[in-house]
């Protein structure tokens, strides 16, 4: 069972009971639940193969309406918005550097049904307390909007152990430090399954579309002739080249997404599988 659908049956309780209000507002706490889990994929930062650090402290901001409606509900929301992080970054192995906190904050600038998600990394003893405004003015915050969410910022790279207020443990004595965003040492193999036809993806980018010109070419009127283009990485990414219809990635509609093993995108009325293996 996914981590999602463990926290909608985590809140079928609340729905009945104190929590039947805030699902009236145009925010739903899945859909928030969603962008967090994004959050943490889109700003991943590898330390080594056995270590990918992820953000541990989240704002969620809402307009005015939707805060109102959700705001009484803050605490009891975090905390289960807190937990779905914890599950979610245990299944994708990643880690923390300090305790999860999900916060609730007002945006005047946003329109009802639309909210931003943004997140940083907390030492363990500067992420006790809530982030004050001159508190979110440190730790690098990042994110981006939601409903409909608007892509992967570049995955920020980690500043060299060992520099001054660093807490993050450096590397051992005789061993080179980690290159944040390096490949693993071992061979990763790409492809893509298009309606069972595999398509492997040898190259550093591959443009996807109508054309003939195309890398794979999609024969499909809802397709554009270069429609988007998946990047090769670590994490690897799909980029939407101003295309028509857009792509939607994972059920959710993205300008730019990253991608995970089994990740399904849908281009037009095609859906694309993409796949990836070491070996």
């Amino acid at each position: 069972m996914g981590v999602l659908k463990r926290f909608e049956q985590r809140l079928e309780g609340l729905v009945n009971g104190t929590f039947a209000k805030v699902f009236k507002s145009e925010v739903q706490p899945v859909e928030i639940a969603g962008a967090l889990q994004r959050e943490c994929d889109n700003n991943a930062t590898i330390w080594n193969r056995e270590r990918t650090v992820v953000p541990n402290d989240f704002i969620v901001e809402l307009s005015a309406p939707d805060f109102e409606r959700l705001s009484p509900y803050a605490g009891q929301l975090g905390d289960e918005l807190s937990g779905l992080v914890r599950d979610y970054a245990k299944q994708q192995r990643y880690t923390f550097m300090g305790p999860i906190k999900v916060h609730l904050e007002k945006a005047d600038d946003l329109d009802t049904g639309l909210y931003r998600v943004r997140s940083r990394t907390l030492a363990s003893s500067t992420s006790q307390s809530s982030p004050g405004p001159a508190a979110a003015q440190q730790g690098a915050p990042r994110g981006g909007y939601g409903y409909p969410p608007t892509g992967a910022p570049p995955m920020p790279a980690a500043p060299p152990p060992g520099t001054a207020g660093d807490r993050r443990p450096g590397p051992a004595a005789g061993q080179r430090a980690p290159v944040p965003g390096a490949m693993p040492s071992a061979h990763v193999r790409r492809w893509i399954e298009i309606n069972g036809t595999r398509h492997q993806i040898s190259r550093p980018t591959l443009v996807l579309g109508r054309s003939t010109d195309a890398d794979v070419r999609i024969d499909d009127p809802g397709v554009s002739r270069r429609h988007c283009e998946i990047r090769t990485g670590t994490p690897s990414t799909i980029q939407d080249l101003g295309s028509t219809n857009g792509i939607v990635v994972d059920g959710q509609h993205t300008t730019r997404a990253t991608l995970r093993d089994g990740s399904r995108i849908v281009v037009g009325s095609t859906t694309i599988v993409y796949r990836q293996a070491e070996g």
